[in-house]
């Protein structure tokens, strides 16, 4: 399970956003990466599908303020760590979790809300959603939400987050008729890779040279990585002047 999920988080991080297969609607998530502070750019294709069906994946050019999110597909034992970072510096995430997630770290997901953060939805069962029907997308997204509310009690879930980072126009408006916002990111680097890490100081190095206003951050909790570099970031982003808001502020900023 966890070699699959490696391979799914290996396909996530897209730099360039390009069709998938001769679907001209299917798409991998990517982005010309910020440089010098300033947003990265999507291009206009995808920023007027995802303004289209109210998707997002920064905020406010004008404003010093930054998002962390975390992609959960497995539990390796960083997790912990980082909600403390969160804990000391008052600092709201949202978590966008899997049904395997959920079932095998349960007592993590109950503190993730227990200290306020967002859990979002990474689908039960990390799939392809240019795969999947209608029906099947509509399965996946509630699975994982009656699983969420049953463990934590969070009865609302507004944000998804596709896994592998693939998505089509449909998958765009089924969600959106689901209720569900689509949350893409603007700062990623890879991550994902558990059995090879490369310290704390590659991972804020390669953080801190994204930082822009409005930085959605998208991080995952497999490698110590980041569970090492998270508070250096955070505290070094606050000296910048940023400030850490979650993804409801986000939304209410937007336009």
């Amino acid at each position: 399970m966890h070699q699959k999920l490696l391979l799914g988080f290996l396909a996530c991080l897209l730099f360039l956003a390009v069709p998938l297969s001769a679907h001209a609607q299917s798409y991998g998530w990517g982005f010309k990466r910020s440089t010098n502070g300033e947003q990265p750019e999507a291009g206009a294709e995808l920023d007027n599908l995802l303004k289209k069906y109210d998707s997002v994946y920064k905020g406010s050019p004008k404003e010093k303020v930054a998002y962390f999110t975390f992609d959960n597909g497995f539990e390796n034992g960083y997790t912990a760590k980082i909600l403390d970072v969160l804990k000391e510096e008052k600092v709201p995430a949202t978590f966008f979790l899997t049904g395997h997630y959920l079932e095998s770290a349960a007592p993590l997901v109950k503190r993730m809300a227990a200290e306020g953060h967002q859990i979002g939805n990474h689908s039960w069962g990390h799939p392809n959603f240019s795969r999947l029907t209608p029906d099947q997308m509509k399965e996946e997204w509630s699975k994982l939400k009656s699983k969420t509310e049953e463990l934590t009690g969070q009865k609302e879930m507004p944000y998804t987050r596709p896994p592998e980072g693939v998505f089509t126009e449909e998958s765009l408006r089924v969600a959106k008729e689901e209720g569900y916002t689509h949350v893409f990111w603007s700062i990623a680097f890879v991550d994902w890779h558990a059995d090879k890490p490369k310290g704390a100081d590659y991972a804020y190095n390669e953080i801190m040279k994204q930082v822009h206003p409005g930085a959605v951050i998208l991080l995952h909790t497999v490698s110590p990585d980041n569970a090492g570099a998270l508070q250096r970031v955070i505290q070094d982003m606050k000296k910048q002047g940023y400030k850490f808001e979650d993804l409801d502020h986000l939304m209410k900023n937007q336009g």
